[in-house]
């Protein structure tokens, strides 16, 4: 068994790295600053209701610290699903009327010290209120999800499902509770610490605070997608990869839009930047060469050159991270 020293530490790990996040997305500067302040909010709201759960299961709190953890899921759900909107349809959602989501939040926040939070009946059906509270928004959030999977880019629409699931599997270990089910409790806490160090991860090494950086672009979901099928084609039919210096703006030129748009239709539809988008043509030609018989004779650095690359060397570290082979290697077992 793992001892509760241990289970400690590692639900703790959860809750400081949660409110690491959340301050690291208040504070951040860059992509779109809306999109980062409903995720901070999200994260903070989750990492206030787990800190319930750690604290409470090693300590005794008191009614109204109880129900503070509690009132986290109350901002969970709403900005779970502002973010989805503003995310996938680019629709700005706290106006107005919408500020009536965050009402259950505030009540619960003025009524603290009388909202029972006790074992007794009017305890458990509260408890049950923030869990379906937080099912609502869940449901709306799916719901976004879905009408947007074939709209949006691959990108924000895998980022966002992950996300979803995350939170529901939360959601569902405390429904299990909630119904009694012989969970462990402080297993909760514990998912949400991995859960929390995988969305880290997929921010730090994905970039995914950038999700959003078109943001004030023109170019909607299906122009994307007509404009990326133009740039395929340019490239297919003119082989315009193999200019060694090609770039956003030759290519901009030739199609008669932004360079701004290029880079967007490529990075939305093929989640590649537009230089490894290039290098992608670029070595499909090589590969080609390299297994064809009248090349057998022929330097690497023909190859390269012949490929669109202006160096070996910058050949040669493309070919592989694409392949995992060297030119030279890829060569022999295809010859």
């Amino acid at each position: 068994m793992i001892s509760n020293n241990v289970i400690f530490i590692l639900a703790s790990l959860g809750l400081f790295q949660g409110t690491i996040l959340s301050i690291y997305l208040l504070t951040l500067k860059t992509g779109n600053r809306k999109l980062n302040t409903y995720l901070a909010i999200v994260l903070f709201g989750l990492t206030i209701r787990i800190g319930k759960s750690v604290f409470g299961y090693y300590t005794s709190l008191e009614a109204w610290q109880r129900n503070i953890g509690l009132s986290g899921i109350f901002v969970v759900g709403p900005f779970l699903w502002f973010y989805g909107i503003e995310l996938l349809e680019k629709r700005h959602i706290l106006y107005r009327w919408n500020y009536l989501h965050l009402l259950p939040f505030l009540l619960f926040i003025l009524l603290l010290a009388v909202i029972p939070s006790t074992g007794k009946y009017e305890a458990y059906w509260n408890y049950g209120l923030v869990i379906f509270h937080l099912a609502i928004y869940l449901v709306l959030s799916w719901m976004v999800l879905k009408r947007n999977t074939a709209k949006s880019s691959k990108k924000k629409v895998y980022w966002y499902r992950n996300i979803l699931i995350g939170v529901t599997f939360v959601w569902v270990y405390y429904l299990g509770n909630f119904l009694s089910f012989k969970l462990y409790y402080i297993w909760g806490p514990i998912f949400y610490t991995f859960l929390i160090y995988a969305f880290s991860y997929l921010f730090l090494n994905r970039n995914s605070f950038n999700l959003d950086k078109y943001g004030s672009s023109n170019l909607d979901s299906n122009s994307s997608k007509v404009l990326f099928e133009k740039i395929q084609k340019l490239f297919v039919d003119e082989h315009i990869f193999l200019i060694p210096n090609v770039s956003l703006k030759i290519v901009s030129e030739k199609l008669g839009v932004s360079s701004r748009e290029v880079s967007q239709a490529i990075n939305e539809n093929e989640q590649q930047n537009f230089y490894e988008f290039v290098n992608r043509f670029r070595i499909e030609k090589a590969k080609y060469l390299l297994a064809d018989l009248k090349y057998k004779d022929e330097k690497i650095a023909t190859i390269a050159f012949d490929s669109g690359f202006g160096t070996v060397t910058a050949f040669n570290v493309a070919f592989k991270k694409h392949t995992e082979m060297t030119p030279s290697a890829y060569r022999k077992q295809h010859l």
